[in-house]
């Protein structure tokens, strides 16, 4: 497996999915505190080291943006932003570098890292404007996370790491309301300003930030930590230091967040610089510092982690550099059991922000554009239904 050569150490896991495969081109799927997992005492044979007010209303695309794939009359969709691969959502797109999923799962919303712009996303749709952040996406930045509120049903709002004018931030944005910080202060840097946003099963907002070029910020900076914040960007209940969001350290460029409500755990991506790491992130654990703690998977050959997708007894990571999607079966303690292995690789390229949606269908964003290859349609979303069965293997 060329991207995803790893040893694991295990660890203890938004939203309960069905169990998740991956499509007609996936084969053969076999498928407060943080705490990173203790090592695991199985041992793979052939790894190395592992060591509130309306709705968001969208704007009509302008006439450059992609239009939805359907003719009068019924007739072949045609044009340069149509793709002819029936599993791919949205064309045309700036690097997505984020996905989430609507209730239903019929939707999604993609985050477009150098635009700023925040689209909705459906099957047979085009592509809708609901908001638009203000960023500067130089050094690795720009709008990097989205989540949606842990009470989207009531309030429709969403959540999003972005890197602006003024800084890094994690920004609150309304239906038809202009983006407000909640969390500022977060240090910019020349590079890894990447930053993301997710929400913990228990309905906290996590935030893992980059460490903006330094690799030792400093305890009390804000640059590559994890914070719990609420949803007005205070210090979260039960933060070791009741003051202050930090409750780890250690991380240098941050992909995503997931969470798995079936295990309580948070998934984070990071690069380090010398290699990619899986952290395990559990509420109400002791605090644990990212760079001293083993992580739950690492990949030496740092194949580019990116977004990823927890539920259902699987967690998928998307892979930019390595172009393809890492599947990993993690149990409900944490541990991996089963075969890892990498799907789609070399089918959509550069694969980034991924979402798994309550209806059991796996999303992802690509960032051809971003120092890739990009094709006539990129960038893209993809949609793909998983096959039924699988499983996560014996222990």
């Amino acid at each position: 497996m060329s991207s995803g050569r790893a040893q694991r150490r295990g660890g203890p896991a938004g939203r309960v999915a069905r169990v998740v495969g991956l499509a007609v081109v996936l084969v053969a799927l076999v498928a407060g505190c943080a705490r990173f997992p203790d090592a695991s005492d199985a041992t793979w044979r052939d790894k190395p080291e592992i060591g509130a007010e309306r709705a968001p209303q969208p704007q009509s695309p302008a006439p450059s943006e992609p239009q939805a794939p359907s003719a009068p009359g019924g007739a072949p969709p045609s044009g340069p932003c149509v793709d002819p691969d029936p599993q791919v959502v949205a064309t045309c797109l700036a690097p997505v570098s984020a996905v989430v999923t609507l209730p239903g799962g019929q939707a999604a919303l993609v985050a477009e890292r150098t635009t700023g712009r925040i689209l909705r996303v459906a099957p047979q749709t085009a592509p809708q404007v609901v908001a638009t952040v203000a960023v500067d996406a130089a050094g690795d930045g720009g709008l990097t996370g989205l989540v949606l509120s842990p009470s989207y049903d009531e309030d429709q709002l969403l959540y999003a790491y972005a890197t602006t004018p003024s800084g890094n931030a994690v920004l609150r944005i309304a239906p038809g309301d202009t983006p407000k910080p909640v969390l500022a202060g977060i240090p910019r840097g020349a590079s890894d300003n990447r930053g993301t946003v997710g929400v913990e099963p228990n309905g906290t907002l996590l935030v893992a930030t980059g460490d903006a070029g330094t690799p030792d910020p400093g305890p009390t900076s804000l640059a590559g930590k994890l914070l719990r914040i609420d949803p007005f960007g205070r210090p979260a209940p039960g933060n070791p230091d009741p003051a202050s969001p930090i409750v780890g350290s250690g991380l240098h460029s941050p992909g995503d967040a997931c969470a798995d409500p079936s295990s309580n755990t948070t998934w984070v991506t990071d690069r380090t610089g010398t290699r990619d790491v899986l952290l395990a992130v559990r509420p109400g654990a002791p605090v644990g510092t990212a760079a001293a703690a083993a992580p739950a998977w690492t990949w030496p050959d740092r194949p580019g982690v990116a977004g990823c997708a927890a539920g259902g007894g699987t967690l998928l990571v998307g892979l930019s550099d390595a172009k393809g999607l890492f599947v990993l079966n993690p149990t409900a303690e944490g541990r991996f059991v089963g075969a890892p292995q990498t799907v789609l690789q070399n089918t959509y390229g550069r694969i980034s922000g991924a979402d798994l949606a309550s209806d059991g269908f796996v999303w992802f964003g690509t960032v051809n554009k971003d120092g890739g290859a990009p094709g006539a349609t990129d960038d893209r979303v993809v949609r793909i239904k998983p096959p039924s069965g699988g499983g996560s293997g014996p222990e």
